[in-house]
């Protein structure tokens, strides 16, 4: 029988439970009853970096009473042993319910076609953190080859919900870290991304939305304060300014890259779109005959 590639199929050919008919899946796969646990080794791709303590000791629980309801996935190995594709809380809290075996898909694929599905299936099933997305994501365009447009149908998220995540990366790492654990939400730290030129004062709003615990909205002021004090204007022209810059915000987001509108008081102006390689400006060519 002709085995039927499993890449660039979208996430019925990806991933074993999903909710398209059984025979759309991989013809390479097969169910086994069991694996011994203590022969299945640990995914090199998982994206997860955390794994909450309390759920995995809920899940573990659960696992006792009911069983694993959810096969995991691997591959196996040239030296007889398996390998995790995808279900790393599930293999963990099965070894904390000290079972000795675990029901599993078994299927063929090489290193590329594992990244891809290890970092899908994360994405798609897991409660990841919004920067342990983004490094997925970015990980799916590099190391898996893949155009933002690509990106988006693999995830089923469109392109500006793409951009959005992969901009988070630019933030300083302790607004990564704040953002991981929970100090901030994404929300803020979009609004934070309106001072992604200016590091130092990004840094001191980052601190003082913590100690104050700001609202998003609070943010977002602040941010379009900061830029309005920057470069003073008569009050005239504040609700034109205004508008600058939410137009400055909008396109920022199309273009999912930093955009500058300048205006002077006679309303002539200029919009600049920066790009740093000869792809981010096919990407940007690409998009405006959108």
């Amino acid at each position: 029988m002709k085995q039927r590639r499993g890449l660039g199929k979208g996430l019925s050919t990806l991933l074993p439970d999903s909710d398209e008919k059984k025979e759309e899946k991989i013809v390479t796969d097969e169910v086994s009853s069991s694996l011994p646990i203590d022969k299945i080794e640990v995914n090199p791709y998982q994206p997860r970096t955390h794994f909450d303590e309390a759920a995995l000791q809920e899940l573990s629980d659960s696992i006792r009473v009911q069983g694993i309801i959810q096969p995991i996935t691997v591959r196996k190995l040239d030296n007889g042993n398996y390998q995790l594709i995808s279900g790393e809380r599930r293999l963990q809290a099965s070894k904390l319910a000290n079972l000795k075996t675990i029901p599993a898909y078994i299927r063929t694929a090489d290193k590329q076609q594992m990244l891809e599905m290890a970092l899908i299936e994360n994405i798609q099933r897991e409660n990841l953190n919004a920067i342990e997305t983004a490094q997925s994501y970015l990980r799916l365009m590099t190391e898996c080859d893949l155009k933002q447009e690509e990106l988006g149908d693999r995830v089923g998220k469109n392109r500006s919900t793409v951009n959005n995540y992969l901009r988070l990366l630019k933030l300083p790492t302790i607004v990564q870290t704040g953002l991981k654990e929970n100090q901030i939400s994404m929300g803020h730290a979009r609004a934070l991304l309106g001072l992604e030129a200016d590091n130092e004062a990004l840094l001191k709003l980052f601190k003082k939305t913590v100690a104050e615990q700001l609202s998003v909205r609070k943010v977002e002021e602040l941010v379009r304060s900061f830029h309005q004090s920057e470069t003073p204007a008569p009050k005239k022209t504040s609700v034109v300014r205004k508008e600058m810059f939410e137009l400055q915000e909008k396109l920022g987001n199309w273009f999912g890259t930093k955009v500058i509108v300048k205006t002077d008081q006679t309303n002539k102006g200029e919009i600049k779109i920066p790009f740093k390689s000869k792809e981010e400006l096919e990407a940007l060519l690409k998009r405006l005959k959108k």
